[in-house]
């Protein structure tokens, strides 16, 4: 994972690490789908959006504004729904569809165009969470040996 000896989680404390997390699968996602390595992209984003959800409700200034947030969410999926219901998020991102792809792709290699609009998805829900935008040169620079 792209985080793996970029960050040390404990120093950072669980809501930073959290943001860093999401950051580095981020940036990591976005070299993989550029590389062609279309499964492996589409995991990390994944990552990237489920370490974002739980970095929104790390903070109980922020997890406040999430209806429900005293119960434990199931999954990351009650979790983005929660998130949709308090309008945190606008719900324009399909999750289910994403779901279904993030599944497909911890199967098989998926051919480029499987990742069509996913990226920008993404994006658009860590930019509502509040991850977005963020100085890249601010993360810890990437090692290219990593997938």
């Amino acid at each position: 994972m792209p985080h793996f000896g970029l960050m040390d989680a404990a120093a950072l404390g669980p809501e930073r690490a959290d943001l860093q997390r999401a950051r580095l699968h981020l940036r990591g996602g976005k070299r993989r789908l550029r590389q062609g390595k279309i499964s492996a992209g589409i995991v990390t984003l994944y990552d990237a959006l489920t370490s974002a959800m739980d970095w929104f409700c790390a903070s109980p200034e922020r997890r406040r504004l999430v209806r429900g947030a005293r119960e434990v969410f199931a999954d990351d999926r009650a979790l983005y729904a929660a998130l949709v219901r308090s309008g945190v998020l606008d719900g324009a991102f399909d999750f289910e569809r994403f779901n279904r792809v993030v599944e497909r792709a911890l199967e098989t290699e998926l051919p480029p165009g499987d990742d069509s609009g996913i990226l920008d998805g993404v994006q658009s829900v860590l930019t509502q969470l509040g991850v977005l935008p963020f100085d890249e040169g601010e993360l810890p620079p990437e090692d290219p040996r990593t997938y």
